[in-house]
């Protein structure tokens, strides 16, 4: 945002200021893989600054409050940023110290993340010396970042512990809340299958009420337990405490904005992207980029004292590993599943829609590369920001 924004609006008249605690830009769809090896820390950090442009303030410190009222942002040591627009992106943040037994004498120890890079650094070093057993890949609760994460974490270890000549020796279990392995019915199918296929068990309507690391045992609100030598889990996903702390959240931290304008429900002046917006839609990249281009030119909009036309309609896209250097690939939005076909051109693609194939695993792998040089750079990319219907077709049931 910072970057088309810098692009577009006058130097003499606007100063552009981002606020951010973290001088590192972490790669964080690259977490996934370093636990198989595939990728190193040096691939998925790079100083923020390489990134931002010359004449964009940058300011590193923590927030202590926005007041919204005041046009208003309180900084750590008593500093203060008064702004005329305000884009709220303050993401999806772990929290298990919210679900008991998670952040205890196992955490990281037999019990790892790979949302973040100590949490995958972690299970690397784990699966250098462990010789198999149970191993349980479980959600907490939804919403969460990258929904088609931890199915892709089940299929890469399958086919990662299948190389390694111990596939025999590792019973792979995936629990999730949701009655299906997805929160979309055709993806849930395809996915269902993948799974299934590749002798992964799969729990559904699990809800985590607690950890006992006594037992090493998921125990779920209605009594159900499921018993792990090693647990990958999703911890609890919120926003930002900033956003409780100036009340501009819901009950998980997320702020509430227009699903389509991004504009805060109450004060016009502030806009949310990211996971950080409280939409009905994927806490995916994707959203963000997509869901970027729609606020950028709604800011345009409202500096201009224009109405507000540009829709954001949920559009959202994923290549999901499902292991041995093949991926799926779904694209979808508020309002339509995701359904079979070719991306991004019709007949020609190249990537396929609900398939397995080798061209969408390179697509995976090549969109680190388009991430760190063209996205974050906003450079543009040969893709509409609204779901389009060309070269998809339904898929028949």
């Amino acid at each position: 945002m910072a970057n088309k924004l810098r692009k577009a609006l006058p130097k003499k008249s606007w100063e552009i200021t981002l606020v951010d605690r973290e001088k590192k830009h972490f790669y964080q769809p690259g977490f996934l893989f370093i636990p198989f090896g595939t990728y190193t820390e040096k691939d998925v950090v790079k100083p923020k600054a390489t990134f931002l442009p010359s004449d964009v303030t940058v300011i590193y410190t923590d927030i202590e409050k926005i007041e919204p009222a005041q046009n208003r942002v309180l900084l750590a040591e008593n500093k203060s940023l008064e702004y005329d627009l305000l884009v709220i992106a303050t993401g999806a943040h772990l929290k298990p110290d919210e679900t008991p037994g998670l952040n205890d004498k196992l955490y990281y120890k037999n019990i790892f993340d790979f949302y973040t890079l100590e949490g995958s650094l972690a299970l690397y070093e784990y699966f250098k010396t462990w010789k198999g057993g149970k191993l349980v890949m479980a959600i907490t609760e939804l919403p969460f970042k990258c929904p088609v994460a931890p199915i892709e974490f089940v299929c890469l270890a399958e086919a990662f512990f299948e190389k390694k000549g111990m596939r025999k020796n590792v019973d792979l279990t995936f629990v999730t809340p949701l009655s299906g392995a997805f929160t979309k019915p055709v993806c849930s199918d395809v996915l269902t299958e993948v799974l299934e296929k590749k002798g992964i068990k799969i729990v559904t309507d699990f809800y985590i009420e607690r950890i006992d690391n006594e037992t090493k045992s998921l125990i779920s609100y209605d009594g159900k337990e499921v018993s792990f030598d090693v647990l990958v889990i999703v911890p609890l996903n919120k926003g930002d405490d900033v956003i409780e702390r100036s009340g501009l959240g819901d009950d998980l931290n997320f702020v509430p904005v227009n699903k389509q304008t991004l504009q805060h429900e109450i004060f016009s002046n502030i806009f949310a992207v990211g996971d950080a917006a409280a939409i009905p839609t994927s806490k995916a990249g994707s959203v963000a980029h997509f869901a970027a281009d729609v606020l950028f030119e709604n800011m345009m909009s409202f500096i201009h004292q224009k109405p507000l036309e540009a829709k954001f309609d949920g559009h959202s896209n994923c290549y999901i590993e499902t292991g041995y250097g093949k991926a799926t690939l779904v694209d979808f939005n508020y309002d339509t599943e995701p359904l079979s076909g070719t991306y991004p051109l019709a007949g020609i693609g190249p990537f396929k829609l609900l398939s397995i194939t080798r061209i969408n695993h390179w697509g995976k792998l090549m969109f680190r590369w388009i991430y760190w040089y063209i996205l974050l750079k906003a450079r543009p990319l040969p893709v509409s920001n609204h779901m389009s219907m060309v070269g998809k077709k339904r898929v028949e049931k």
